[in-house]
């Protein structure tokens, strides 16, 4: 049997300490809100930037192809999201579990929907439950050279406020002693997938000039 080695090994110690790179390992919660909070204004909010949508976008210097096929797979969420970790395939074909440490003893539930011809990624989740996938992550990987006349890519990320995110719909799938509920961290989000955009370019930036394949060795075990 083939050891499964731990997400980002192929980095070594620059897994530590990459910079841009925020992930609960090297950042706590109490570490990384500050820096979240700083990115928010509150001369700006949220609702009237963003109203029911959290848009966030970005240039990777890496191939687009290669940079998709990477996010395509779930588990790439183990590697460059904030607090996802753990992921393990169900008994259902295509549906995984992992623990969301922003939840202290949550399990959050995806599903990846991907679309090699136009390069849509989008990450169907739930907290605590894998029944109704509620949580939709809608991405897409855009070849820069068509768009930005230079190589690498685009990303395009954007969430809708499903009403689910003001109440738990599912209660009593709950953890009785987990004291937020995902909804509470709205007003965060854009922020929050900003970090986790930059956490995606720079694992992504890191491999393609250092010539290692963007689909790390331990995904495709």
């Amino acid at each position: 049997m083939t050891a499964t080695l731990p997400a980002l090994s192929d980095l070594g110690a620059r897994a530590t300490d990459l910079d841009g790179l925020t992930r609960i390992e090297s950042h706590p919660r109490e570490v990384a809100t500050p820096v979240i909070l700083e990115r928010l204004r509150s001369v700006y909010p949220h609702d009237t930037v963003y109203g029911q949508f959290c848009p966030v976008q970005g240039y990777v210097d890496a191939p687009p192809r290669e940079l998709y096929e990477w996010l395509a797979d779930t588990r790439s969420l183990e590697e460059w999201t904030y607090s996802l970790r753990g992921f393990a395939e169900t008994d259902e074909p295509g549906l995984w579990v992992a623990q969301d440490r922003l939840g202290d003893a949550t399990d959050i539930y995806t599903r990846t929907v991907a679309n090699p011809d136009a390069m849509t990624v989008d990450y169907h989740c739930a907290w605590d439950q894998g029944t109704h996938l509620w949580m939709i992550y809608l991405m897409r990987v855009v070849d820069a050279q068509v768009v930005l006349n230079r190589p690498g890519s685009v990303v395009l990320w954007n969430n809708c406020h499903h009403p689910f995110y003001d109440e738990n719909p599912y209660p009593e799938t709950a953890p009785a002693s987990r004291p937020v509920w995902v909804g509470d961290f709205w007003d965060m989000f854009s922020a929050g997938h900003q970090l986790e955009l930059d956490n995606l370019t720079a694992i992504a930036e890191y491999r393609h000039d250092h010539g290692l394949p963007l689909t790390p060795d331990w995904m495709r075990s």
